[in-house]
């Protein structure tokens, strides 16, 4: 990769940063040129008073980044494009979570397999067209199509220099058939974030090791889009005493509550191991 990274952080306006944000932004500013993204398509949970506490906690770490920032509620038009190009690779998809997990049990017994979004969807709605879909369906990728129409029968990324790599039948059993887009979305953060790192030119995703195995997802995206495959890091977690992994419900981890109480930028750097 020519010249300095250019790399980014993205949270979204759920609830206030935690240690494990301030560790993830860090390392995204330690590795190239930094930027910032507001993935906001959650409007429901998405809340203005958290974004602003955001942006005041990442100046007061003493990052910077580029002007304007992107936000994902401004993006629309260019997830529905990017949607219309997939239109041949897709179906809408009218099953809950409780019909998936119906259909998954109903023939077996033991644990049911699951992939980085949860349960692996059985197929059920595969065979119906988009003249069927109806206002409260989500958009699927018909992941064996997929592969068909780009003539591949692996797939994969290098994340510090170790290749990782998913067969066609690997991708299709451990993952299978993704949402593209969400009931009252528009999106979904696979298809958002594999757009939106082109269109700011991220070349390096650094991010924790809890979105690895969504990163296959988001190669193939690139791959069926004609987009820039960047590299990747994906970096530790912080936990806690008991070894979990911080959530934004976690109040007594959050920055603001540290600054509160007198923490310094430094005490901050000092807790995650920077």
């Amino acid at each position: 990769m020519a010249g300095r990274p250019v790399t980014r952080f993205a949270p979204s306006p759920t609830g206030l940063l935690h240690l494990g944000h301030a560790f993830s932004a860090l390392m995204a500013a330690a590795h190239g040129d930094f930027h910032l993204r507001i993935e906001d398509i959650d409007r429901d949970r998405c809340r203005p008073e958290y974004e602003a506490a955001i942006l005041d906690d990442l100046a007061w770490l003493g990052l910077t980044w580029p002007q304007p920032v992107m936000r994902q509620s401004d993006r629309m038009p260019a997830y529905r494009r990017a949607l219309a190009r997939l239109a041949p690779l897709t179906y809408p998809c009218r099953c809950r979570r409780g019909d998936i997990r119906a259909a998954l049990s109903a023939p077996q017994e033991g644990a049911l397999p699951a992939g980085p979004d949860g349960l692996i969807y059985p197929g059920t709605c595969r065979h119906r067209g988009h003249a069927d879909a109806g206002p409260d369906d989500v958009i699927r990728l018909d992941t064996a199509r997929a592969f068909d129409a780009l003539g591949l029968d692996r797939i994969g990324f290098a994340d510090q220099g170790v290749d990782n790599i998913l067969t066609r039948q690997q991708f299709l059993d451990g993952i299978g058939d993704v949402i593209l887009s969400r009931r009252g979305m528009g999106t979904s953060y696979h298809l958002a974030v594999v757009v939106d790192d082109a269109a700011q030119g991220i070349t390096l995703v650094t991010r924790g090791q809890d979105l690895f195995s969504s990163t296959h997802i988001h190669v193939l995206l690139q791959h069926l889009l004609d987009l820039p495959r960047p590299a990747y890091l994906h970096h530790r977690l912080i936990r806690d005493t008991a070894g979990r992994r911080l959530a934004k419900r976690d109040d007594a981890r959050a920055i603001r509550q540290y600054r509160t109480e007198g923490a310094t930028p430094t005490d901050i750097r000092r807790m995650v191991g920077l």
